[in-house]
């Protein structure tokens, strides 16, 4: 429908470092996540199956123990700091469309766009929540204006080949289990 209801800050250096350090402060602070974009309720079933999935392949990947839990926050953190990435890319749309049903879509469509455009360039790029789960530390070192709300961030940089977690290659659900093919049987 051509709303394009997005806006995107793309924030490096010094505004940056501040964001991560205010999110991590918050979280290990234990100050309850403040995300704006509607959450919903946690995953069950194999939903949360496939996340503790793809958690198993990264511990694993980086030889991080179920009981080594300094480790494992470590790594949870990465998240919240944007996985040390150099430049972070926070996508935001006009809070006078929140509620709307299009809205999300058309953001993650253009967030998925961005990210196969930096990859085809060479560049690394990481769709998360974490690096936006303390929406006011995010809003006021990046600038982000009230009529907005805070959505999604992106981290981008070069990716290092070297680095164990990207490796990993999350399992997928096959075709089978996710396609249902309709009138295709002559």
């Amino acid at each position: 429908m051509n709303t394009q209801p997005w806006n995107f800050y793309v924030i490096t250096g010094e505004p940056l470092d501040k964001i991560r350090a205010g999110n991590t402060e918050r979280m290990v602070a234990g100050v309850p996540q403040s995300r704006e974009f509607r959450t919903g309720q946690g995953f069950t079933g194999q939903h949360r199956d496939r996340q503790v999935g793809v958690a198993k392949q990264l511990f694993s990947a980086m030889g991080i123990a179920r009981d080594d839990k300094d480790k494992r926050q470590d790594w949870v953190l990465r998240g919240f700091r944007q996985f040390d990435a150099p430049v972070c890319v926070i996508v935001t749309y006009d809070r006078v469309l929140d509620g709307s049903d299009d809205t999300p879509f058309d953001c993650g469509a253009v967030a998925t766009a961005l990210v196969n455009a930096a990859w085809s360039r060479g560049l690394g790029a990481v769709i998360n929540s974490q690096g936006i789960m303390q929406s006011p530390v995010v809003r006021e070192h990046a600038g982000i204006a009230d009529d907005q709300v805070i959505m999604k961030s992106i981290a981008l940089g070069w990716p290092d080949e070297n680095f164990p977690a990207n490796a990993v290659l999350s399992q997928r659900k096959s075709i089978d289990e996710a396609t249902v093919f309709v009138g295709f049987d002559n």
